[in-house]
């Protein structure tokens, strides 16, 4: 996949993100090109109104390469993870709301939703520090392991795919877990799937072609 493709892919993934309420004005996606160079948005962008233009490329010690403006401060988060996983092209950065609701008390993320079910167990990083360091980028890289996701206390989250599609939809289906676990706990104990229950899942719903599906939805309805 060229460069231009894969700018205008984290383009219209950071939107469907922001439009989701997943990313905030601070929220981040980026992009594996080669051995020692990622593509990511600029720290200075307008999220809701990104373009090509606020894509730059850096290397994995987070410096910039080429782009009009610097990278985000936690660029050192894709940096770190790319540097410890070989089989991670793409990452995204959020503060989203729900998966941080739980950090904030202490309560596990739990697989109560089939999709959410994926990314289970989640690990927890017991830091609301920004990730802009090579320290913490280290810390974080080894708390994530193998995982498709982290949890950063009182932060944020990590999630990692194989490909930009991949770690969009596992953005989504991670909140959307932490969502209904959360209104679910309103009322009692939610219900966390078995673990046959999880390995029925994974087989079912961990294909490329789901993921493209619910890609395909989300772009169909950027503005």
């Amino acid at each position: 996949m060229s460069e231009a493709v894969l700018k205008q892919q984290i383009v219209e993934c950071v939107r469907m993100l922001e439009q989701a309420d997943i990313i905030d004005y601070n929220g981040h996606v980026s992009a594996r090109v080669g051995e020692n160079r990622v593509l990511i948005n600029i720290g200075s962008c307008q999220r809701s109104a990104l373009t090509v233009e606020d894509i730059c490329a850096i290397d994995l010690d987070g410096k910039l390469l080429e782009g009009r403006a610097n990278p985000p401060l936690e660029c050192h988060l894709h940096c770190g993870i790319y540097r410890a996983r070989s089989d991670v092209n793409a990452v995204v950065h959020a503060h989203s709301k729900w998966t941080t609701f739980l950090t904030m008390v202490g309560a596990s993320y739990q697989p109560v939703y089939a999709q959410g079910s994926l990314l289970y167990p989640v690990p927890v990083l017991d830091s609301p520090n920004s990730i802009n360091t090579r320290t913490m980028a280290d810390k974080l890289a080894a708390i994530l392991g193998d995982r498709p996701a982290a949890l950063m206390k009182s932060h944020g989250a990590a999630i990692v795919g194989k490909d930009i599609v991949e770690a969009f939809v596992l953005a989504n289906y991670l909140e959307e877990n932490a969502y209904r676990q959360y209104m679910a706990m309103q009322i009692g104990k939610p219900y966390a799937f078995s673990a046959e229950e999880l390995v029925l899942c994974r087989e079912k719903l961990w294909t490329s072609s789901l993921f493209q599906r619910t890609w395909d939805h989300f772009r169909a309805k950027l503005r």
